[in-house]
């Protein structure tokens, strides 16, 4: 991708532009950021999407007249009689990751591929009936709110206080203070900065996708890399029992030796001697698919095609040491990594450049393409 060419996608603005204007600063109004926009899932797909075990999804009623519960909120999956009926109004469902379901939704989602794909979430689909909505709250995150059909009000505020109404089962804001007022038709959309309040109501019926990106807080994600590191511990350290033969008697039992605590620094640090191993766990964390994420491998008696192609449910992300696909991280130096990157900013490879991968390099993507998590 140019980032330097304008984009109407963004208004006419350059990716490197909006980034360095817009990017977690201030939000951004695009009309017809797609001209001519339509829906890519007709309402009944989606429908049938929130029917199934595997997709994540969820219902939003709005129930003004109950002054105790004015909001009621269920988990998918549904069939299509548990859902309220169309003219019933003040209803919302929300379906994630459909880009992990839907090619056409997958490349609508590669559009945006001018932020990192380290940081690309999913695409969540929101159908509304009249007046719908989920309430003023705020994410966590970046987001763009492309309108796909009808139309949706959008009251937005970059507020202070983000206290939250108590014993709602959903997080909607205490006091919230719209500052500007929009209302987005077909093929505009909203750009949101992380922690910016705003509120959606649906002006009749409604689709909107909402092209999310990760934001993992420090608690998590050292956490995670922790967990990580400690599952290759005993394989870095090894089993050395403590010994302690010079150890006297004790009048106060209870204290730790201080030669165990040497002990325990000394394990830890060979468990992180390995200057890579961080960068290695973040790569896994961050392709590691989704707990709803499964693949179907190849046939075994399947014809091989000229080139390869990432399947859609698969991240491939690579760093300066290693590429990354699917939670595995795998060594990369020369032509092989080179071609590997080219694999993952591209998302195929043609015959001619798997010609030039070492003949390892082509078995790893034979296993890749058997597991499924690419397609030739």
């Amino acid at each position: 991708m140019n980032i330097d060419l304008p984009l109407t996608l963004l208004g006419g603005l350059s990716p490197a532009t909006f980034m360095k204007r817009h990017w977690q600063k201030k939000p951004l109004v695009i009309r017809q950021a797609i001209p001519g926009f339509f829906a890519p899932l007709e309402r009944a797909e989606l429908f049938d999407l929130a029917a199934q075990d595997d997709v994540q999804s969820r219902l939003v009623i709005q129930t003004p007249e109950v002054a105790a519960t004015p909001w009621r909120l269920k988990q998918g999956p549904f069939a299509r009689k548990a859902l309220p009926a169309l003219k019933k109004p003040g209803w919302t469902l929300l379906v994630q990751s459909v880009d992990l379901y839907d090619a056409r939704v997958r490349a609508l989602r590669d559009q945006f591929r001018f932020v990192p794909d380290a940081r690309l979430d999913d695409v969540m689909v929101s159908y509304a009936s009249d007046g719908g909505g989920v309430g003023p709250h705020f994410d966590s995150y970046d987001v763009f709110l492309l309108q796909a059909h009808g139309q949706r009000r959008w009251r937005i505020g970059r507020q202070k206080k983000l206290d939250l109404q108590p014993g709602m089962p959903l997080k909607i804001l205490a006091n919230f203070e719209p500052e500007q007022e929009f209302v987005l038709n077909p093929g505009d959309m909203l750009y949101l900065p992380p922690r910016y309040a705003h509120d959606g109501v649906a002006l009749g019926e409604c689709m909107t996708y909402s092209i999310g990106f990760r934001a993992p807080g420090a608690g998590e994600l050292a956490q995670e890399l922790l967990q990580r590191l400690a599952d290759q511990a005993r394989e870095e350290v090894g089993d050395a029992l403590y010994r302690d033969p010079g150890q006297i008697a004790q009048t106060h039992a209870a204290r730790i030796p201080a030669d165990l605590a040497q002990f325990a620094q000394v394990a830890l640090d060979k468990a992180l001697h390995d200057p890579l191993a961080v960068q290695r766990a973040l790569g896994e964390y961050l392709t590691e698919p989704k707990a709803q994420v499964w693949f179907e491998g190849a046939p075994p008696d399947a014809r091989a095609s000229p080139g390869v192609r990432l399947d859609r449910r698969t991240t491939m992300l690579y760093d300066d040491a290693h590429v990354f696909i699917n939670g595995e991280s795998f060594l990369a130096s020369g032509r092989d990594a080179s071609l590997m990157r080219l694999l993952a900013d591209e998302q195929a490879l043609t015959a001619a450049q798997l010609a030039r991968l070492s003949a390892p390099a082509r078995g790893l993507v034979a296993d890749w393409v058997q597991a499924g998590w690419l397609n030739s």
